[in-house]
């Protein structure tokens, strides 16, 4: 499910936490920290009603900041302080029925990935994958772009995978706007049209 969470909002910006917990009581939530407001909103405008394992995401934000942009903003308490907020947080998680998005405003760009390419093709090459890349991680982050079809894995190389479009322009849309994309925080994925 984490990995899941952040292949699906790792695209909007820098994930700095990812909370989902097994308990009763926060069953069916998650809580996604950004870095920066701007990528929090951003991912609640794009995916307010994505559907994710069969269900639509309700989002919304958190009503308190996590502990990781308190830390950050300097303002985390002592251990009282700590666990009214907690207490806090866990009513507002009640309430919050699915994954609202915490963030905090500091600018940070990355850089734009320089891949050697072949002429347009409306099958894309994805490389640099990680181990754990499966179809459904990669069908969730393709099918946002208009014309996707379908993703194909090849047996035995899991570093690898081709993703069709119905046309050359819309399987360029994806490649430009995924490019250099983290499904985990150590591989950025590469993207080529395939060779026709």
């Amino acid at each position: 499910l984490k990995r899941s969470l952040y292949a699906l909002f790792s695209q909007f910006g820098q994930i700095i936490d990812l909370v989902a917990m097994k308990t009763m009581k926060m069953r069916g939530q998650a809580f996604v920290v950004f870095k920066e407001l701007t990528a929090a909103t951003n991912a609640l405008r794009q995916l307010q009603g994505f559907p994710f394992y069969n269900k639509p995401m309700r989002i919304q934000y958190a009503k308190t900041d996590s502990e990781v942009i308190s830390k950050m903003k300097g303002t985390f308490g002592d251990k009282e302080k700590k666990k009214e907020k907690k207490k806090k947080a866990q009513e507002a998680a009640a309430n919050a029925t699915k994954k609202p998005a915490a963030a905090l405003a500091t600018p940070a760009q990355t850089p734009a990935v320089q891949v050697p390419d072949n002429p347009p093709n409306h099958i894309l090459f994805l490389n640099n994958l990680p181990e754990e890349t499966n179809e459904m991680m990669l069908s969730m982050l393709f099918n946002q772009f208009p014309g996707f079809k379908e993703v194909r894995l090849v047996p035995g190389k899991h570093d690898i995978a081709f993703v069709e479009f119905e046309s050359d322009t819309q399987a360029g849309v994806a490649k430009d706007a995924l490019q250099g994309f983290r499904i985990t925080a150590t591989c950025a994925m590469k993207i080529t049209y395939a060779k026709k």
